[in-house]
């Protein structure tokens, strides 16, 4: 990384640390933005990514889609460009040098916009892609998101420059190596277009019974090439992926509301709750009981 680079990233390591004065995610000021601040290694974390940038300005993390891992450090950036359920873990952390990253939300409108109004010029394409990946970080992209991020200590700017710094930030991706892969999400006619329409079908009903035809009537392909495109966007199939929401959102109603198991594994969506039990243990390694407990301990 250049110099410029190293040293707006420890600028923004110190931004960071300023508004995020204990660990967890924080919600700051400017619209879709996040900080994420760990002062400790944390073990694996099931959540669901939305379309996002992310930046890590200290420390590292890593996260698996099924069995992909994707790490990414100062060095590099993580795209998501649709809802991917995923595990995620800090790998580099410690008390004194906390992790610290950043999160900035986007949606398939925003990119649209940016491809209307830019004249980028780039094609739909049949075949979908990994909606995941990491790139290198590069200057014009750091030099964006520092100039936004800036706007925190002069708030009366934010509502005039912080739209303007993030569509520069999402125009500077489109504009680079993986900008193709990015843009496929608001272009009609893209296998990845079709599968984020599924995506949000699922997101939306995940608790009731997946029919394949409908999703794949949806998306606008046949049975077998919605099968195929949508392996290729999320590295699962739409069963597992359904699978993953429930078992997530049951987690998180057992967490939060103290609800008996069976009573959560009817309300997203299964049937047996001995069959959810064993799904539940096999994600995240302890039955629900269990696993309640561990996580009040």
């Amino acid at each position: 990384m250049s110099e410029i680079i190293t040293k707006q990233q420890n600028e923004l390591a110190v931004l960071i640390e300023r508004y995020s004065v204990q660990d967890g995610v924080h919600r700051t000021a400017i619209p879709a933005l996040f900080f994420i601040r760990r002062s400790n290694l944390t073990g694996p974390n099931n959540g669901v990514y939305k379309p996002s940038l992310c930046i890590v300005a200290q420390g590292a993390k890593e996260v698996w889609l099924e069995q992909e891992r994707f790490k990414y450090d100062p060095a590099n950036y993580l795209i998501t460009s649709v809802d991917l359920p995923v595990t995620a873990q800090v790998t580099e952390a410690s008390s004194d040098i906390p992790y610290l990253g950043l999160r900035l939300e986007f949606t398939a409108s925003e990119i649209l916009e940016i491809l209307n109004d830019s004249g980028i010029g780039i094609s739909p394409k049949g075949n979908a892609e990994r909606a995941m990946f990491v790139g290198q970080m590069e200057l014009p992209i750091m030099d964006s998101i520092y100039r936004l991020t800036c706007l925190l200590d002069s708030p009366k700017d934010i509502p005039f420059l912080a739209p303007i710094y993030t569509k520069e930030i999402l125009y500077r991706l489109l504009r680079g190596r993986y900008g193709v892969t990015l843009a496929q999400i608001a272009m009609e006619g893209s296998g990845t277009y079709g599968i984020r329409e599924a995506i949000e079908q699922i997101s939306n009903n995940y608790s009731k019974p997946l029919r394949i035809e409908e999703l794949a009537e949806i998306a606008r392909m046949s049975i077998s090439s919605f099968h195929r495109h949508f392996k290729e966007v999320t590295a699962m199939s739409p069963i597992q992926f359904q699978k993953q929401l429930r078992l997530q959102e049951a987690r998180r109603l057992l967490l939060t509301e103290s609800a008996d198991a069976a009573d959560v594994a009817f309300r997203v969506g299964y049937e047996s709750p001995s069959q959810f039990s064993r799904e539940y243990s096999r994600m995240f390694g302890f039955p629900p009981r269990q696993d309640m407990k561990r996580l009040r301990v």
